[in-house]
């Protein structure tokens, strides 16, 4: 189970959950992916929902390698990512969220 304390999101795929989290590689390979100069332009480019269905692949394959998964994103073409593309899209966004919030202080901290 994902813990989203720790950034991570579940992914689903083929009914499967998976854990998955952008961690510093995991963006490294992400911007050299997709093209993006900066962490910051990556962020802007999803802000401005300026995405293309690689790009949301190439998010949630980041993430769930970031959790130690071994796949590439030819390994997901035929699996069904959540329960529609929109889903797909959406774990991407929080994926991406994740990675960038601040951290919130626990009780006593």
């Amino acid at each position: 189970m994902a813990n989203p304390w720790a950034g991570e999101v579940e992914v689903t795929l083929d009914g499967v959950g998976h854990r998955a989290k952008l961690t510093l590689g995991a963006l490294a390979e992400l911007e050299a992916e997709l093209q993006a100069a900066t962490m910051v332009d990556l962020v802007k480019r999803f802000e401005a929902g300026a995405l293309s269905a690689r790009d949301v692949l190439a998010v949630i394959v980041a993430g769930l390698r970031g959790c130690g998964w071994n796949g590439r994103a030819t390994d997901l073409m035929t699996v069904e990512i959540g329960d529609s593309p929109f889903a797909a899209a959406r774990l991407a966004g929080e994926l991406i969220a994740r990675a960038f919030a601040l951290p919130v202080a626990g009780p006593g901290g």
